[in-house]
């Protein structure tokens, strides 16, 4: 079963009243120090300054609060405590949210100087999006994932997977006081093992509502480029991911169209790789296939 938490953010002014909206940016970090010092450090060069950051902890003991001491005198910092679980931390976070615009920047992702200021300036001049995301790039800008689109427009619930991550998407905060908070089932950390997907879930859950959400591939969000090593390790993972896909699909009724193609992707990546004698990514992509299907038989 599905589990949401309810999210009453304090009241603030609409973002159209607002001539400099405020950012609230909810970061959700377990076991990375190095990672989000680089964040902190890109956060701190933003040119727009209208920010608060909420970072939830996950971490066992104090290894963040030097970190945190470090910026708190540069720019609003609450420091909360949580439980493992991403969606369950974010949704600590969300409690406490006063900003106009929303975003879940991971602790390894970083902005470019100008990031907020961007994105401030296409939500002032585009009233009509409700949200925005952009595009999740590597540090050369040369490698994009997982496939973005080169053109921009609209975010359906057939091309959500392939132009929205949880850290490219922005969105104001009337949408997120009415879909209220992450699916807990989902995300690394769930209990339930299906370690994706609850960034996708919670966009269609705001375009089954009615709200409208821009792509704009001119958007850069920094992340490190996954190089993958197709052993057990990654096959699992991958099995894991995918059993979230395959629930979201399910959970939201995708077409039978939908589900057969991927499905069937998964299928022909699994034997092509077989053919030409690649055994561990065959090995993935099978791991993949049965996670698309278990997750979607539930």
């Amino acid at each position: 079963m599905a589990i949401y938490s309810t999210i009453s953010a304090p009241t603030v002014t609409t973002e159209t009243d607002c001539f400099a909206p405020k950012f609230s940016l909810v970061l959700a970090t377990v076991g990375r120090t190095a990672e989000l010092a680089r964040f902190l450090k890109h956060l701190d060069a933003q040119t727009y300054r209208e920010f608060e950051l909420i970072l939830v902890d996950q971490n066992p003991g104090n290894d963040l609060d030097a970190l945190v001491h470090e910026y708190q005198d540069r720019f609003p910092i609450m420091h909360l405590r949580s439980m493992p679980g991403l969606s369950y931390a974010r949704n600590v976070g969300l409690r406490h949210v006063s900003g106009h615009i929303i975003a879940f920047p991971d602790d390894d992702c970083w902005y470019a100087c100008d990031t907020l200021e961007q994105v401030a300036e296409v939500l002032r001049t585009h009233p009509e999006y409700d949200g925005l995301s952009g595009m999740a790039v590597d540090e050369s800008r040369t490698g994009s994932f997982p496939s973005f689109p080169r053109n921009g427009g609209w975010v359906t619930k057939n091309n959500v997977w392939r132009c929205a991550l949880s850290i490219t998407i922005f969105l104001r905060s009337a949408l997120v006081r009415h879909v209220g908070g992450f699916d807990e089932d989902l995300g690394v950390g769930s209990r339930s093992g299906r370690l994706s997907g609850e960034e996708t879930d919670y966009l269609i859950r705001a375009l089954e509502s009615g709200f409208r959400i821009y792509y704009r591939p001119d958007l850069d969000i920094f992340h490190p480029y996954p190089h993958f090593r197709y052993d057990h390790t990654l096959a699992k993972r991958g099995y894991n991911y995918s059993l979230g896909f395959g629930y979201v699909i399910r959970k939201h009724r995708y077409s039978p169209l939908f589900i057969g193609y991927y499905w069937m992707r998964a299928l022909t990546a699994a034997a092509l790789s077989f053919l030409t004698f690649e055994f561990g990514k065959s090995r993935y992509y099978w791991a993949v296939l049965r996670g698309r299907v278990i997750g979607w038989l539930g």
